[in-house]
């Protein structure tokens, strides 16, 4: 046992605590299994939904001469720190870290790196340049139904062009993709405006505040999805959510709030950008469009026309309810972004739309025929006959069969609850007896029935099933 030092003066001895008692074993910390909030794993069947969209896309793209491009999650936050608060670190809206002693910011969404890339090889890209990009960006903001964190966007632009003929061409390419997903033209609408509209509107409420005009824009960037009555609380003093977050305001006075609301009750446009566009749309025999002066992006680089895609069907939440959805895309014209980049003229127009958010809703709406592939399982009796097994399984791999030795370890009925699960449509059985024969027992796990088969009539009937 330890004992103390003899202390003081008086000689007295003192006798510890056993070190084996002072001593606590540490727990052991587990990793949580949930997620953040704001981030989904996604399953098979939205995947292959979020495939059959995404070759959609591809197939209209291709269609209208865009070339597809790539620029990586990671930029310089300066390259799209303009839209960002003022902050030391720009931690609202992107997630960011400091390198080296500059700011890297995930990419907030597939615009800014355009308008880098641009600036980096002005000379050598063809002018107008075409291109669409699909990517994933990430936003530190609040989550939603069907709004995350990280998502995966699809961003089609028209760069180095003034003509309204490309605002006009990205409306009616979006609507084309929307069709080839299974929606009717009744599903969804085209909504446009212009900037020139709010530059209109500001000048009217006599105000220049860059940051006043940012906190409005923002404000009436949410009409659609919190409704006036929510809306007009962010243009006044501020609102507070159901969670009991405080958005501060724009601090507006009712009468000029009183003008923002009867400007946003118009019906006909007065703006030539957009009138000229709709004669565009006329040309085109395209009609599934409709003015809105409500429909305020509110980043600050559009310049001028500005559409959204709006959904015109219920939207349920996980749990059953309707939820106020909002859009599944939009965009417009930002004529003067590239030029933050240097002394270049670029004007340019585009539109994106949320890939994960387009297929949250499709899910409700359309009942799609996409059926996973699963794997014939070739079950394993005997390994020491696995060389066969291989024989069989290079058969039906070289007619395009899913198909698989069972991976794991056990007897036949572990192999059978494995093929169950995975939701096979046949197991094949080849042990002594199938072997000595030259053919396999084939059971259909979906009608229960077996059959003894030949090897060589092996592969047409499994595709006979299919």
């Amino acid at each position: 046992m330890v004992r103390a030092a003899v202390c003081g003066t008086e000689g007295r001895q003192f006798e510890s605590v056993p070190v084996y008692q002072k001593m606590t074993k540490e727990k052991k910390l587990k990793p949580s299994k949930e997620l953040p909030s704001g981030f989904e794993d996604r399953q098979e069947k939205e995947l292959l939904i979020r495939d059959f969209v995404i070759s959609n896309i591809k197939e209209v793209m291709i269609k209208y001469g865009f070339q597809y491009l790539e620029t990586p999650s990671f930029e310089y936050t300066e390259s799209i720190g303009k839209f960002l608060p003022d902050k030391d670190r720009p931690g609202e809206g992107v997630f960011s870290f400091k390198d080296e002693n500059k700011w890297l910011s995930l990419r907030y969404d597939l615009t800014a790196p355009l308008a880098r890339y641009v600036a980096k090889n002005f000379n050598e890209i063809p002018k107008p340049f075409k291109r669409y990009q699909l990517g994933t960006v990430w936003r530190n903001e609040k989550p939603g139904p069907g709004r995350y964190r990280e998502f995966l966007q699809f961003d089609a632009d028209f760069v180095g062009t003034k003509s309204l003929q490309a605002d006009a061409e990205l409306c009616i390419l979006i609507s084309e993709i929307l069709k080839k997903c299974g929606l009717d033209e009744s599903d969804y609408t085209v909504k446009i405006s212009s900037r020139k509209f709010t530059d209109k509107l500001f000048e009217e409420l006599k105000i220049e505040s860059k940051d006043k005009i940012s906190t409005i824009l923002r404000a009436l960037d949410k009409l659609d999805r919190l409704g006036w009555e929510e809306a007009k609380k962010l243009l006044g003093e501020g609102r507070k959510d159901k969670s009991g977050d405080y958005t501060k305001g724009a601090n507006l006075k009712k009468d000029q709030i009183k003008i923002i609301e009867n400007a946003l009750d118009s019906k006909t446009p007065d703006s030539e950008d957009v009138l000229n566009i709709i004669k565009i749309f006329e040309a085109y025999n395209f009609k599934n469009y409709k003015f809105d002066p409500s429909i305020i992006r509110g980043l600050e680089y559009y310049t001028g026309p500005i559409f959204e895609v709006n959904l015109n069907f219920e939207v349920k939440n996980l749990k059953g309810k309707i939820i106020q959805f909002g859009s599944i895309g939009g965009g417009g014209r930002y004529d003067n972004l590239v030029s933050n980049f240097g002394n270049l003229g670029c004007p340019a127009t585009g539109i994106s739309i949320g890939i994960d958010r387009l297929v949250f809703a499709l899910m409700q709406k359309k009942d799609f025929k996409i059926k996973p592939t699963r794997p014939v399982i070739i079950c394993v009796f005997d390994k020491s006959n696995f060389k066969k097994y291989i024989e069989i399984l290079n058969k039906l791999r070289s007619a395009n069969i899913s198909s698989e030795i069972y991976p794991g370890e056990g007897k036949l009925k572990k192999q059978m609850e494995y093929a169950n699960k995975i939701e096979s449509s046949f197991v094949i059985f080849y042990g002594d007896d199938e072997i000595k024969k030259a053919e396999v027992k084939l059971r259909n796990l979906k009608t229960g029935e077996e059959l003894s088969v030949k090897l060589e009539n092996l592969v047409d009937e499994i595709k006979k099933a299919f």
